[in-house]
Protein backbone atom coordinates (compact mmCIF):
# COMPACT_ATOMS: atom_id res chain seq x y z
CA UNK A 1 0.00 0.00 0.00
CA UNK A 2 3.07 2.44 1.40
CA UNK A 3 4.60 1.51 -1.90
CA UNK A 4 1.71 2.58 -4.45
CA UNK A 5 0.79 5.86 -2.70
CA UNK A 6 4.80 6.78 -3.05
CA UNK A 7 4.54 6.13 -6.74
CA UNK A 8 1.43 7.97 -7.22
CA UNK A 9 2.47 10.71 -5.50
CA UNK A 10 6.27 10.96 -7.05
CA UNK A 11 4.09 10.70 -10.86
CA UNK A 12 2.19 13.61 -9.60
CA UNK A 13 5.26 15.36 -9.10
CA UNK A 14 7.09 14.58 -11.39
CA UNK A 15 5.26 16.85 -14.35
CA UNK A 16 6.04 19.76 -12.95
CA UNK A 17 9.36 20.03 -14.58
CA UNK A 18 8.98 17.84 -17.48
CA UNK A 19 7.65 19.33 -20.29
CA UNK A 20 3.81 19.20 -21.62
CA UNK A 21 2.98 16.26 -23.99
CA UNK A 22 1.88 17.71 -27.49
CA UNK A 23 -0.99 17.84 -29.18
CA UNK A 24 -0.51 16.93 -32.81
CA UNK A 25 -3.59 18.30 -34.94
CA UNK A 26 -4.61 17.30 -38.01
CA UNK A 27 -5.62 19.73 -40.89
CA UNK A 28 -8.75 19.15 -40.49
CA UNK A 29 -9.06 21.04 -37.12
CA UNK A 30 -6.58 23.87 -37.67
CA UNK A 31 -7.15 24.60 -41.47
CA UNK A 32 -3.68 25.27 -42.88
CA UNK A 33 -2.53 23.74 -45.99
CA UNK A 34 0.65 23.60 -47.91
CA UNK A 35 -0.07 25.70 -50.36
CA UNK A 36 -0.60 28.57 -48.00
CA UNK A 37 2.91 28.19 -47.22
CA UNK A 38 5.65 30.12 -49.02
CA UNK A 39 7.62 27.61 -51.39
CA UNK A 40 10.95 29.00 -49.65
CA UNK A 41 9.84 27.96 -46.38
CA UNK A 42 8.57 24.48 -47.54
CA UNK A 43 11.47 23.79 -49.36
CA UNK A 44 13.96 24.86 -46.07
CA UNK A 45 11.43 22.65 -44.15
CA UNK A 46 11.82 19.26 -46.82
CA UNK A 47 15.82 20.21 -47.40
CA UNK A 48 16.33 20.03 -43.22
CA UNK A 49 13.61 17.01 -42.71
CA UNK A 50 15.96 15.18 -45.76
CA UNK A 51 19.25 15.74 -43.74
CA UNK A 52 17.73 13.88 -40.48
CA UNK A 53 16.35 17.36 -38.75
CA UNK A 54 13.43 18.28 -37.41
CA UNK A 55 12.00 21.92 -39.19
CA UNK A 56 9.20 23.50 -38.95
CA UNK A 57 7.04 26.53 -39.95
CA UNK A 58 6.75 28.56 -36.50
CA UNK A 59 4.60 31.22 -34.76
CA UNK A 60 3.25 33.94 -35.89
CA UNK A 61 2.90 32.73 -39.76
CA UNK A 62 0.85 29.78 -38.34
CA UNK A 63 -1.26 31.83 -36.05
CA UNK A 64 -2.27 34.20 -38.91
CA UNK A 65 -3.53 31.53 -41.24
CA UNK A 66 -5.60 29.55 -38.74
CA UNK A 67 -7.12 32.92 -38.23
CA UNK A 68 -7.85 33.59 -41.72
CA UNK A 69 -4.67 36.25 -42.39
CA UNK A 70 -2.17 36.60 -44.53
CA UNK A 71 1.39 36.28 -43.21
CA UNK A 72 3.79 38.32 -44.12
CA UNK A 73 7.11 36.59 -43.10
CA UNK A 74 7.59 33.05 -42.58
CA UNK A 75 9.89 31.37 -40.08
CA UNK A 76 11.29 28.32 -39.82
CA UNK A 77 12.65 26.18 -36.21
CA UNK A 78 14.87 23.56 -36.51
CA UNK A 79 16.44 20.70 -34.26
CA UNK A 80 20.00 22.17 -36.50
CA UNK A 81 22.49 24.09 -35.40
CA UNK A 82 23.30 27.30 -36.94
CA UNK A 83 26.62 25.50 -38.65
CA UNK A 84 24.35 22.96 -39.70
CA UNK A 85 21.74 25.15 -41.58
CA UNK A 86 24.37 27.09 -42.93
CA UNK A 87 26.17 23.89 -44.33
CA UNK A 88 22.80 22.49 -46.10
CA UNK A 89 21.91 26.28 -47.80
CA UNK A 90 24.02 27.72 -50.38
CA UNK A 91 22.31 30.99 -49.96
CA UNK A 92 22.57 31.60 -46.25
CA UNK A 93 24.20 33.31 -44.01
CA UNK A 94 24.76 33.09 -39.72
CA UNK A 95 23.20 36.57 -37.75
CA UNK A 96 22.86 37.52 -34.18
CA UNK A 97 25.21 38.05 -30.87
CA UNK A 98 22.17 36.98 -28.25
CA UNK A 99 20.99 34.24 -30.13
CA UNK A 100 22.35 32.73 -33.61
CA UNK A 101 19.82 32.53 -36.19
CA UNK A 102 20.39 31.76 -40.18
CA UNK A 103 18.98 33.52 -43.00
CA UNK A 104 17.83 31.58 -45.82
CA UNK A 105 17.92 33.39 -48.98
CA UNK A 106 15.57 32.04 -52.16
CA UNK A 107 14.82 34.25 -54.36
CA UNK A 108 13.59 37.48 -53.02
CA UNK A 109 12.63 36.06 -50.53
CA UNK A 110 14.46 35.38 -46.81
CA UNK A 111 13.60 32.34 -44.19
CA UNK A 112 15.04 33.40 -40.74
CA UNK A 113 15.56 29.67 -39.25
CA UNK A 114 16.34 28.86 -35.64
CA UNK A 115 17.34 26.49 -33.69
CA UNK A 116 15.39 25.07 -30.81
CA UNK A 117 16.20 26.99 -27.36
CA UNK A 118 16.50 25.54 -24.11
CA UNK A 119 15.23 26.21 -21.31
CA UNK A 120 17.47 27.77 -18.21
CA UNK A 121 17.10 28.06 -14.89
CA UNK A 122 17.53 32.01 -13.21
CA UNK A 123 21.25 31.20 -12.07
CA UNK A 124 22.53 30.01 -15.19
CA UNK A 125 20.55 33.29 -17.44
CA UNK A 126 22.39 36.51 -17.90
CA UNK A 127 20.03 39.41 -16.65
CA UNK A 128 20.15 43.04 -16.01
CA UNK A 129 19.34 44.17 -12.60
CA UNK A 130 15.85 44.16 -13.87
CA UNK A 131 15.81 40.77 -14.81
CA UNK A 132 15.50 41.49 -18.94
CA UNK A 133 17.50 39.17 -20.30
CA UNK A 134 20.88 39.67 -21.83
CA UNK A 135 22.43 36.67 -23.21
CA UNK A 136 20.88 33.43 -24.63
CA UNK A 137 22.62 31.39 -27.11
CA UNK A 138 21.78 27.73 -25.06
CA UNK A 139 20.20 25.37 -27.88
CA UNK A 140 17.26 22.75 -26.46
CA UNK A 141 14.46 20.05 -27.79
CA UNK A 142 11.67 21.48 -28.99
CA UNK A 143 9.33 21.12 -26.43
CA UNK A 144 11.32 23.65 -24.30
CA UNK A 145 11.71 25.67 -27.24
CA UNK A 146 8.09 26.35 -27.26
CA UNK A 147 7.84 27.11 -23.63
CA UNK A 148 10.40 29.75 -24.25
CA UNK A 149 7.89 31.67 -26.43
CA UNK A 150 6.02 34.22 -25.34
CA UNK A 151 2.14 33.89 -26.07
CA UNK A 152 0.47 30.32 -26.72
CA UNK A 153 -0.83 31.41 -30.28
CA UNK A 154 2.80 31.90 -30.71
CA UNK A 155 3.72 28.21 -29.65
CA UNK A 156 2.71 26.57 -32.88
CA UNK A 157 4.84 24.37 -35.01
CA UNK A 158 3.23 23.06 -38.41
CA UNK A 159 5.13 20.73 -40.55
CA UNK A 160 4.67 21.18 -44.34
CA UNK A 161 5.42 17.07 -45.21
CA UNK A 162 1.94 15.89 -43.16
CA UNK A 163 0.22 19.09 -42.49
CA UNK A 164 -0.11 18.60 -39.22
CA UNK A 165 0.52 21.11 -36.03
CA UNK A 166 2.40 20.51 -33.24
CA UNK A 167 1.01 22.52 -30.30
CA UNK A 168 2.12 22.29 -26.92
CA UNK A 169 0.16 25.06 -24.94
CA UNK A 170 -3.15 24.63 -26.83
CA UNK A 171 -2.70 27.32 -28.92
CA UNK A 172 -5.38 26.71 -31.38
CA UNK A 173 -7.33 26.52 -28.38
CA UNK A 174 -7.11 29.55 -27.67
CA UNK A 175 -7.25 30.88 -30.83
CA UNK A 176 -10.81 29.41 -31.38
CA UNK A 177 -11.75 30.88 -28.17
CA UNK A 178 -10.35 34.91 -28.93
CA UNK A 179 -7.89 34.56 -26.08
CA UNK A 180 -4.31 35.86 -25.78
CA UNK A 181 -2.66 33.78 -22.76
CA UNK A 182 1.22 34.36 -21.95
CA UNK A 183 3.02 30.72 -21.46
CA UNK A 184 4.53 31.07 -17.94
CA UNK A 185 3.96 33.83 -15.15
CA UNK A 186 3.31 36.96 -16.69
CA UNK A 187 5.37 38.72 -14.29
CA UNK A 188 8.47 36.64 -14.82
CA UNK A 189 8.02 36.86 -18.90
CA UNK A 190 7.89 40.86 -18.59
CA UNK A 191 10.68 41.31 -16.44
CA UNK A 192 12.71 38.67 -19.05
CA UNK A 193 11.84 41.03 -22.20
CA UNK A 194 9.43 43.99 -20.92
CA UNK A 195 8.50 43.97 -24.91
CA UNK A 196 6.47 41.39 -24.99
CA UNK A 197 3.79 44.13 -22.99
CA UNK A 198 3.98 45.85 -26.53
CA UNK A 199 3.36 42.82 -28.61
CA UNK A 200 0.36 41.55 -26.07
CA UNK A 201 -1.16 45.12 -27.17
CA UNK A 202 -0.58 44.40 -30.79
CA UNK A 203 -1.48 41.15 -31.15
CA UNK A 204 -4.75 41.59 -28.82
CA UNK A 205 -5.73 44.46 -31.43
CA UNK A 206 -4.21 42.39 -34.46
CA UNK A 207 -6.42 39.09 -33.90
CA UNK A 208 -9.10 40.25 -32.36
CA UNK A 209 -8.12 38.44 -28.94
CA UNK A 210 -9.14 39.35 -25.41
CA UNK A 211 -5.86 39.41 -23.35
CA UNK A 212 -6.33 36.91 -20.38
CA UNK A 213 -6.59 38.67 -17.55
CA UNK A 214 -3.90 37.13 -15.68
CA UNK A 215 -1.29 38.58 -18.60
CA UNK A 216 -3.56 41.75 -18.42
CA UNK A 217 -3.25 42.28 -15.04
CA UNK A 218 0.85 42.78 -14.40
CA UNK A 219 0.97 45.79 -17.71
CA UNK A 220 -0.11 48.73 -15.82
CA UNK A 221 1.89 48.29 -13.04
CA UNK A 222 5.03 46.91 -14.94
CA UNK A 223 4.92 49.66 -17.97
CA UNK A 224 8.22 51.56 -16.41
CA UNK A 225 10.11 48.27 -17.48
CA UNK A 226 10.24 49.73 -20.94
CA UNK A 227 12.54 52.57 -19.88
CA UNK A 228 15.28 49.86 -19.61
CA UNK A 229 14.31 48.16 -22.99
CA UNK A 230 17.38 49.62 -25.58
CA UNK A 231 15.70 52.44 -28.26
CA UNK A 232 16.20 50.76 -31.20
CA UNK A 233 14.30 47.52 -30.12
CA UNK A 234 11.53 49.89 -29.17
CA UNK A 235 11.45 51.59 -32.37
CA UNK A 236 11.36 48.53 -34.00
CA UNK A 237 8.58 47.23 -32.14
CA UNK A 238 6.57 50.79 -32.61
CA UNK A 239 7.05 50.01 -36.34
CA UNK A 240 5.75 46.80 -36.91
CA UNK A 241 2.58 48.11 -34.20
CA UNK A 242 1.71 51.35 -36.07
CA UNK A 243 2.38 49.58 -39.73
CA UNK A 244 0.48 46.37 -38.52
CA UNK A 245 -2.59 47.57 -40.84
CA UNK A 246 -4.30 47.62 -37.43
CA UNK A 247 -2.80 51.00 -35.70
CA UNK A 248 -5.34 52.51 -34.67
CA UNK A 249 -6.68 49.49 -32.64
CA UNK A 250 -3.26 48.91 -31.62
CA UNK A 251 -2.76 53.12 -30.20
CA UNK A 252 -6.16 52.47 -28.57
CA UNK A 253 -5.20 49.28 -27.32
CA UNK A 254 -1.66 50.50 -26.00
CA UNK A 255 -3.65 53.73 -24.01
CA UNK A 256 -5.74 51.04 -22.13
CA UNK A 257 -2.87 49.13 -21.18
CA UNK A 258 -1.19 52.74 -20.20
CA UNK A 259 1.88 52.21 -22.14
CA UNK A 260 1.55 54.67 -24.44
CA UNK A 261 3.99 57.10 -21.95
CA UNK A 262 6.60 54.78 -22.71
CA UNK A 263 6.81 54.69 -26.28
CA UNK A 264 5.83 58.35 -27.85
CA UNK A 265 5.97 60.51 -24.67
CA UNK A 266 4.59 63.48 -26.77
CA UNK A 267 1.93 61.40 -27.40
CA UNK A 268 -0.44 62.78 -24.70
CA UNK A 269 0.43 66.00 -25.39
CA UNK A 270 -0.86 65.55 -29.22
CA UNK A 271 -4.18 63.92 -28.28
CA UNK A 272 -5.10 66.17 -25.97
CA UNK A 273 -5.57 68.80 -28.51
CA UNK A 274 -8.85 68.43 -30.47
CA UNK A 275 -7.24 69.42 -34.00
CA UNK A 276 -3.91 67.28 -32.97
CA UNK A 277 -5.97 64.58 -32.23
CA UNK A 278 -8.01 64.42 -35.36
CA UNK A 279 -5.11 64.48 -37.33
CA UNK A 280 -3.26 61.63 -35.63
CA UNK A 281 -6.39 59.61 -36.33
CA UNK A 282 -6.73 60.68 -40.17
CA UNK A 283 -2.96 59.54 -40.05
CA UNK A 284 -3.87 56.22 -38.30
CA UNK A 285 -6.59 55.56 -40.47
CA UNK A 286 -5.46 55.90 -43.49
CA UNK A 287 -2.03 53.70 -43.01
CA UNK A 288 -4.55 51.20 -41.74
CA UNK A 289 -6.21 51.58 -45.25
CA UNK A 290 -2.93 51.17 -47.50
CA UNK A 291 -1.28 48.51 -45.52
CA UNK A 292 -4.87 46.36 -46.62
CA UNK A 293 -4.87 47.19 -50.31
CA UNK A 294 -1.25 46.59 -49.88
CA UNK A 295 0.02 49.79 -50.78
CA UNK A 296 3.44 51.08 -49.50
CA UNK A 297 3.59 52.79 -46.04
CA UNK A 298 6.07 55.18 -45.00
CA UNK A 299 7.52 55.53 -41.96
CA UNK A 300 9.03 58.62 -42.35
CA UNK A 301 5.56 59.68 -43.16
CA UNK A 302 3.51 58.04 -40.23
CA UNK A 303 5.82 59.59 -37.83
CA UNK A 304 5.79 63.23 -39.47
CA UNK A 305 2.20 63.40 -38.72
CA UNK A 306 2.15 61.55 -35.46
CA UNK A 307 4.79 64.24 -34.08
CA UNK A 308 3.97 67.27 -36.64
CA UNK A 309 1.33 69.08 -34.05
CA UNK A 310 4.10 68.91 -31.11
CA UNK A 311 6.56 70.57 -33.94
CA UNK A 312 3.53 73.12 -34.74
CA UNK A 313 3.34 74.32 -30.88
CA UNK A 314 6.98 74.75 -30.46
CA UNK A 315 7.24 76.43 -34.59
CA UNK A 316 4.60 78.97 -33.47
CA UNK A 317 6.10 79.68 -29.94
CA UNK A 318 9.27 80.52 -31.30
CA UNK A 319 7.61 82.95 -33.84
CA UNK A 320 6.02 85.01 -31.28
CA UNK A 321 8.92 85.34 -29.13
CA UNK A 322 10.55 87.53 -32.46
CA UNK A 323 12.40 84.23 -34.55
CA UNK A 324 12.37 84.36 -38.55
CA UNK A 325 9.73 81.49 -39.52
CA UNK A 326 12.34 79.03 -41.58
CA UNK A 327 14.79 79.05 -39.02
CA UNK A 328 12.38 78.82 -36.27
CA UNK A 329 10.77 75.66 -38.06
CA UNK A 330 13.95 73.58 -38.31
CA UNK A 331 14.42 74.63 -34.74
CA UNK A 332 11.29 73.05 -33.76
CA UNK A 333 12.09 70.02 -35.85
CA UNK A 334 14.84 69.26 -34.31
CA UNK A 335 13.79 69.88 -30.69
CA UNK A 336 10.98 67.55 -31.00
CA UNK A 337 13.49 64.59 -32.55
CA UNK A 338 15.95 65.60 -30.17
CA UNK A 339 13.33 64.44 -27.34
CA UNK A 340 11.82 61.07 -29.09
CA UNK A 341 15.02 60.03 -29.78
CA UNK A 342 16.02 59.42 -26.04
CA UNK A 343 12.85 56.63 -25.84
CA UNK A 344 12.96 55.92 -29.67
CA UNK A 345 15.85 55.88 -31.88
CA UNK A 346 14.66 56.47 -35.09
CA UNK A 347 16.76 56.19 -37.43
CA UNK A 348 18.86 58.70 -39.18
CA UNK A 349 17.44 57.71 -42.62
CA UNK A 350 13.48 58.06 -41.58
CA UNK A 351 14.68 61.16 -39.43
CA UNK A 352 15.71 62.72 -42.92
CA UNK A 353 12.70 62.08 -44.72
CA UNK A 354 10.23 63.43 -41.66
CA UNK A 355 12.32 66.73 -41.74
CA UNK A 356 11.94 66.80 -45.43
CA UNK A 357 8.49 66.27 -45.69
CA UNK A 358 7.79 69.13 -42.38
CA UNK A 359 10.13 71.39 -44.17
CA UNK A 360 8.45 71.58 -47.26
CA UNK A 361 4.75 72.24 -45.72
CA UNK A 362 5.54 75.95 -45.48
CA UNK A 363 6.75 76.36 -49.20
CA UNK A 364 2.87 75.07 -50.21
CA UNK A 365 1.57 78.67 -49.09
CA UNK A 366 3.59 80.49 -51.85
CA UNK A 367 2.05 80.18 -55.19
CA UNK A 368 3.41 83.16 -56.76
CA UNK A 369 6.05 83.10 -59.41
CA UNK A 370 8.62 80.07 -59.53
CA UNK A 371 8.12 78.27 -56.49
CA UNK A 372 4.91 76.39 -57.28
CA UNK A 373 6.82 75.21 -60.17
CA UNK A 374 9.69 74.26 -58.17
CA UNK A 375 8.48 72.60 -55.90
CA UNK A 376 6.42 70.40 -57.87
CA UNK A 377 9.87 69.22 -58.79
CA UNK A 378 11.26 68.53 -55.52
CA UNK A 379 11.32 64.12 -55.08
CA UNK A 380 9.50 64.52 -52.25
CA UNK A 381 6.22 66.80 -53.43
CA UNK A 382 4.03 63.79 -53.36
CA UNK A 383 4.38 63.05 -49.83
CA UNK A 384 4.40 66.23 -48.81
CA UNK A 385 1.33 67.28 -50.53
CA UNK A 386 -0.21 64.05 -49.26
CA UNK A 387 0.60 65.49 -45.58
CA UNK A 388 -0.67 69.03 -46.10
CA UNK A 389 -4.08 66.86 -47.13
CA UNK A 390 -4.39 65.26 -44.34
CA UNK A 391 -3.72 69.27 -42.25
CA UNK A 392 -6.69 70.17 -44.17
CA UNK A 393 -9.28 67.13 -43.58
CA UNK A 394 -8.20 68.22 -39.57
CA UNK A 395 -9.38 71.27 -39.85
CA UNK A 396 -5.91 72.86 -39.79
CA UNK A 397 -5.95 74.12 -43.35
CA UNK A 398 -8.74 75.27 -45.63
CA UNK A 399 -9.36 72.16 -48.07
CA UNK A 400 -8.50 74.79 -51.03
CA UNK A 401 -4.83 74.77 -50.54
CA UNK A 402 -4.33 71.52 -50.99
CA UNK A 403 -6.90 71.32 -54.00
CA UNK A 404 -5.48 74.10 -55.50
CA UNK A 405 -1.74 72.14 -55.63
CA UNK A 406 -3.36 68.77 -56.90
CA UNK A 407 -5.12 71.08 -59.87
CA UNK A 408 -2.06 72.78 -60.62
CA UNK A 409 -0.12 69.52 -61.25
CA UNK A 410 -2.45 67.99 -63.11
CA UNK A 411 -2.50 70.86 -65.12
CA UNK A 412 -1.68 71.47 -68.80
CA UNK A 413 2.39 73.50 -68.44
CA UNK A 414 0.58 76.24 -70.33
CA UNK A 415 -2.23 76.65 -68.32
CA UNK A 416 -0.45 76.68 -65.25
CA UNK A 417 0.67 80.00 -65.27
CA UNK A 418 -3.34 81.72 -65.22
CA UNK A 419 -3.61 79.40 -61.80
CA UNK A 420 -1.06 81.59 -60.10
CA UNK A 421 -2.29 83.08 -57.21
CA UNK A 422 -1.04 86.77 -56.62
CA UNK A 423 1.61 87.37 -54.25
CA UNK A 424 1.52 90.73 -51.79
CA UNK A 425 2.05 93.03 -54.51
CA UNK A 426 -0.45 91.44 -56.89
CA UNK A 427 2.07 90.21 -59.07
CA UNK A 428 1.85 86.75 -60.33
CA UNK A 429 5.32 86.13 -61.59
CA UNK A 430 8.38 87.35 -60.47
CA UNK A 431 11.04 88.85 -63.21
CA UNK A 432 14.58 89.09 -62.39
CA UNK A 433 16.13 92.60 -63.42
CA UNK A 434 19.12 92.21 -65.63
CA UNK A 435 22.24 93.66 -63.66
CA UNK A 436 24.18 96.02 -66.26
CA UNK A 437 27.39 95.68 -66.73
CA UNK A 438 29.99 98.00 -64.49
CA UNK A 439 29.99 101.43 -67.10
CA UNK A 440 27.97 100.63 -69.59
CA UNK A 441 26.02 103.38 -71.13
CA UNK A 442 22.49 103.84 -70.67
CA UNK A 443 21.22 103.38 -74.66
CA UNK A 444 18.82 106.16 -75.64
CA UNK A 445 14.90 105.55 -75.75
CA UNK A 446 14.13 104.22 -79.40
CA UNK A 447 17.52 103.18 -80.58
Amino acid sequence: MIRKLLRRVFRRAAPANTPPEPAVIPVTRHGVRRDQISPAANKVCTTLQEAGHKAFVVGGAVRDIIVGQTPKDFDVATSATPEEVRALFRRSRIIGRRFKIVHVMSGAETIEVSTFRAMQDAESTETDEHGRVLRDNVFGSMAEDATRRDFTVNALYYNPTDETVIDYHHGVADLQQKTLRMIGDPRVRYREDPVRMLRAARLGAKLGLSIDPAARGPIREMADLLENVPPARLFDEMLKLLMSGHAVKCLRQLREEGLHHGLLPLLDVILEQPMGERFVWLSLENTDERVRQGKPVSPGFLFATLLWHEVLVDWEARKANGEHSQPALFEAMDSVLDRQSGKLAITRRIAGDIKEIWALQPRFEKRAGKTPYRLLEQPRYRAGWDFLRLRAQSGELPMELPDWWEAFADAHPEAREGMLVPDRNGTTRKRRRRRKPAGAATAPVGE
